[in-house]
């Protein structure tokens, strides 16, 4: 009898841990949509995988059903390469180029930065190309697990660790959109922290 009482609590206990998980992605999920919420922002967490899988990969290279004479090089793709090249030869003032750049500027509404964690799960935000890198500091400080370790963005390759919080979206090419890197600034950072 006793034997059977340690089985079942045996039992017990590795229903509760494998179920932990997925408490753990609805206790994330639920803080995501407060902080969602609270923000006013439109904010998804979801798992990504850390090495594609052997089918995406066959996808990516399999014959995309195309002949080969899709590939050649013909007179009218010369000819457009040549007038494109004709429109860049003329030189701009300084007037003209900024009102190309307002013009280009104007058309990005949105910049969609995916942050990337260690543990294999991404945030993705939605804000204004106007917005400056603080704000996607604060939404991080809101939903980091530990608040009580330093941490950094960074982008890749080569790595780049984002400091200049003052600037914004557009300026350092975040829009309309990018993908960005979490890490905790510790020099031995311990796989068992929790990053959400």
């Amino acid at each position: 009898m006793v034997e059977g009482i340690s089985v079942m609590r045996i039992l017990s206990k590795r229903r509760i841990l494998s179920a932990e998980p997925s408490i753990m992605a609805d206790k994330t999920q639920a803080k995501i949509m407060a902080v969602a919420k609270e923000l006013g922002r439109e904010i998804h967490l979801f798992p990504t995988s850390a090495t594609p899988s052997n089918k995406s990969l066959s996808a990516l290279t399999s014959h995309s059903g195309e002949s080969e004479d899709f590939y050649d090089f013909t007179k009218e793709d010369y000819y457009r390469v040549l007038k494109h090249r004709k429109e860049e030869r003329f030189l701009k003032t300084c007037k003209l180029r900024e009102a190309e750049e307002a013009e280009r500027r104007s058309k990005i509404t949105k910049a969609v930065i995916r942050v990337c964690f260690p543990n294999n799960y991404t945030l993705e935000a939605k804000f204004h190309p106007s917005e400056t890198v603080q704000s996607l500091m604060d939404l991080l400080m809101k939903v980091v697990a530990r608040l009580d370790l330093p941490f950094y963005i960074y982008t890749t390759p080569p790595k780049k660790q984002v400091k200049e919080m003052s600037k914004d979206f557009y300026s350092l090419g975040f829009a309309p959109g990018a993908k960005v890197y979490f890490s905790y600034d510790l020099p031995n950072v311990d796989s068992s922290i929790a990053y959400i």
